[in-house]
């Protein structure tokens, strides 16, 4: 009798510890997100040899709609991209085309940044489409994080198969993340930092994306702006009206 019920003790704690895990996912995902937002993005691609920065706009709503128009430099102004649901879509000014992209592109390089589509567009839900484990505590740049493992569902059509995320455990801020292949391999870092308040919220305002195959090789995205949960009309998120985006 002792063992059973030490047994089920030691079964709700970890189903305990597993469901911690999964809500502090859901809340860092949520401050991120937000109901909706609205934010201008300045994009750094650093190169041994060279740099070139970007600006875009995105929209968002929940986790199933956003949309990203280019707006500098000027050879790539007005390319969308539109993601709805499980579809993405580019729009490409320069051929006046929509095309649609296919899951097998979700691992290329976005706009010739370190960034995979999968990264900007949030095709998969770092929610939904894995399962959570806390693994401990520990220190990141002088704040507290918990670190947790996320491991992908047989089902799920992402394109990491294991990613480690530390989540401060005040404000659960997303500081740092790795990114591992199907095979176990790491391929991609990002570390945040330099938090802001935006409105009510407090977030990194930096975020910088790099590659285990090319340590010299970054880039960095520093959120000029973002405004939450603002009503954004259906219409942003229409295949149709990717070209009068502004």
């Amino acid at each position: 009798m002792k063992k059973i019920s030490f047994l089920l003790f030691l079964f709700m704690a970890l189903t305990s510890f597993a469901q911690d895990a999964k809500s502090i996912i859901e809340k860092s995902d949520k401050k991120v997100r937000g109901n909706s937002s609205i934010a201008e993005i300045k994009i750094t691609i650093v190169r041994p040899k060279w740099s070139k920065e970007m600006v875009i706009k995105s929209w968002s709503k929940g986790n199933d709609y956003a949309v990203s128009l280019v707006k500098s430099p000027k050879k790539d102004k007005g390319i969308v991209f539109l993601k709805r649901k499980k579809e993405v879509w580019n729009w490409m000014p320069s051929i006046e085309r929509t095309i649609k992209l296919p899951p097998s592109m979700m691992m290329q390089s976005w706009m010739g940044t370190d960034l995979k589509n999968d990264d900007l567009i949030k095709q998969s839900s770092l929610v939904t489409d894995y399962t959570h484990k806390l693994l401990k505590k520990e220190i990141i740049d002088g704040m507290e994080c918990y670190k947790i493992e996320l491991t992908a569902k047989e089902d799920a059509s992402v394109v990491w198969g294991k990613i480690l995320i530390w989540i401060d455990t005040k404000d659960f801020l997303q500081l740092k993340s790795e990114f591992y292949d199907e095979d176990d391999f790491l391929v991609n870092k990002i570390h945040a930092s330099k938090i802001k308040q935006f409105g009510n919220r407090k977030l990194p305002s930096v975020i910088e994306f790099t590659t285990v195959e090319k340590p010299d090789n970054k880039t960095i995205l520093e959120y000029v702006d973002i405004i939450f949960d603002k009503p954004i009309p259906d219409s942003y998120f229409l295949t149709r009206y990717m070209k009068r985006l502004k």
